[in-house]
């Protein structure tokens, strides 16, 4: 299922945290493209599994997750970041969400290391903390319906449908790597997982009492 837009009620804030992480990604992944040796560069700031274990480059759990493998791999984590990442900034305010972000980031890699910690590939890409995103909407924001394609064809599900349904396929083909390789198919599921649950715990420690601020964007 790709997200194309979610449908609620009441905006209140304009994303400008969201927005900015978004503008950072594509100029960062600009920049990338712009490299003499790109490999090296992406060898140099992704997140090595083996070398974290070891104490070194720990410094890329959090700049790998501004570097991506290609125009798609950017593209579609942008799109989950624009659909769901606003309500988010909403409910948390924007400087509590850029932390909550960047410390999704650096959960997402620490995830990786462990299901895989001898593994020599750098990881890279947005999606761990996108997945902690994910998580914190789904916390807050469960019920809302959000316009999906299935196969191309249009529908609309509520979030804890095609979220929960996202995060089981990660679980699983996470259990797959185990058995085959740490990195299945060039997609780092540990990050995926370790994202998601650690925004996940984060959620239930920073969202506002009280019941949830109300955040409302309709998208076409």
């Amino acid at each position: 299922m790709i997200p194309i837009g979610d449908d609620n009620t009441a905006r209140r804030t304009f994303p400008v945290v969201n927005y900015g992480l978004i503008a950072a990604n594509v100029l960062l992944f600009l920049v990338e493209l712009g490299q003499p040796d790109p490999q090296g560069y992406i060898t140099r700031w992704g997140a090595v599994p083996a070398s974290i274990s070891a104490g070194h480059g720990l410094e890329t759990l959090l700049t790998s997750a501004f570097l991506h493998a290609g125009w798609l791999h950017l593209l579609g984590n942008m799109l989950f970041l624009y659909v769901f990442g606003d309500n988010v900034e909403d409910a948390f305010g924007h400087l509590r969400y850029l932390l909550f972000y960047l410390a999704c980031a650096v959960l997402a890699g620490l995830g990786q290391v462990v299901l895989a910690p001898d593994a020599q590939l750098p990881g890279i890409g947005a999606s761990g903390a996108i997945s902690g995103v994910l998580a914190a909407y789904v916390v807050m924001f469960g019920a809302n319906r959000v316009r999906v394609l299935v196969f191309f064809f249009p529908a609309v599900v509520p979030a804890y449908v095609m979220i929960g349904v996202w995060i089981v396929l990660q679980f699983l083909n996470g259990v797959a790597s185990l058995s085959q390789t740490a990195q299945t198919g060039g997609v780092a599921y540990g990050a995926h997982i370790g994202g998601f649950v650690g925004g996940l715990l984060l959620t239930l420690l920073l969202r506002p009492r009280g019941g949830r601020r109300p955040a409302g964007w309709s998208r076409g």
